[in-house]
């Protein structure tokens, strides 16, 4: 028999990258194209790339 009440465990890091697997799915269903560009990509995960980058 289970316990009566089992704790709730939140892997904040977890639920992130769900949440943005999720804007992901989103933005490819949305998508004109058979793919979603890197630069696309990088719009919807919110990347903002600088110099110190490397590029």
């Amino acid at each position: 028999m289970a316990p009566a009440s089992t704790p709730t465990v939140q892997d904040r890091v977890a639920l992130a990258e769900i949440e943005l697997c999720g804007e992901l799915m989103i933005a490819a269903s949305a998508a004109d194209g058979e793919r979603l560009s890197p630069d696309r990509i990088d719009e919807v995960l919110n990347v903002h790339v600088t110099a110190a980058d490397g590029e």
